[in-house]
């Protein structure tokens, strides 16, 4: 698992990748990290704190930061603890196209991710190694499908050609900063409010007082 990495003066955005043993978590790293393929699983990759790389967010024109967390074989027994997932505003739920039981497990993931992540965590559902087609074991559709029902992004991937890797980061983090800036303006709102009723209702003295001696006028 990679460490946690802090950035002076910078913004970064957690993204956590899970799913099954051998659905290519890794090569998805590998590839949007370093634009390479990890041929072997090489267990000191996924332990190396990752740079944090500079993402262009493609509805503002800003750079972003992300870093992103690997189980680092932590999923062979279900040992994915709850730190893992602690401050993660993303997350790749990766399936292996190839086997249905990977597919089949996603509701296992799913809940532990809701259970311990944050309430608006991103997810983007990943069905990996669409490269190998003519030995497919989960149609798009049910990926589509699966998708659909649980309110999560979709995009069928593939680490060996670079197939969607980009794109799966951009859409997530495209929606994460959206979720930033509706927090921020909320913020914003509230504090507004707040201090109008600190401020509370300004009242004059003078006019307190003619208003008080018209009423003894009155009364008399």
């Amino acid at each position: 698992m990679a460490g946690n990495v802090n950035i002076e003066g910078e913004s970064v955005s957690k993204i956590v990748l899970i799913g099954d043993a051998g659905v290519g978590k890794s090569n998805i790293l590998a590839r949007f990290a370093r634009r390479e393929l990890c041929v072997e699983f090489r267990p000191e990759f996924a332990s190396v704190m990752l740079k944090a790389r500079a993402l262009p967010d493609l509805v503002e024109g800003k750079m972003v930061k992300v870093q992103i967390w690997d189980t680092a074989g932590q999923e062979r027994s279900r040992a994915v603890t709850s730190a893992y997932y602690r401050g993660a505003v993303g997350a790749l739920l990766v399936y292996d196209i190839t086997r249905r039981e990977t597919f089949d497990n996603i509701q296992r993931w799913l809940r532990q991710l809701r259970d311990r992540a944050d309430s608006n965590i991103v997810i983007m559902l990943a069905g990996n190694k669409c490269d190998l087609n003519l030995v497919r074991a989960v149609q798009r559709e049910e990926g589509e499908a699966l998708a659909n029902t649980e309110g999560l992004m979709f995009l069928e991937t593939s680490a060996l050609d670079a197939m969607n890797i980009e794109r799966a980061f951009q859409a997530s983090l495209t929606q994460i900063n959206h979720i930033k800036r509706l927090r921020a303006l909320a913020a914003q709102e509230t504090a507004a409010a707040a201090s109008r009723r600190d401020r509370g209702t300004t009242i004059n003295v003078a006019d307190a007082s003619r208003l008080r001696n018209r009423i003894w006028c009155c009364s008399i």
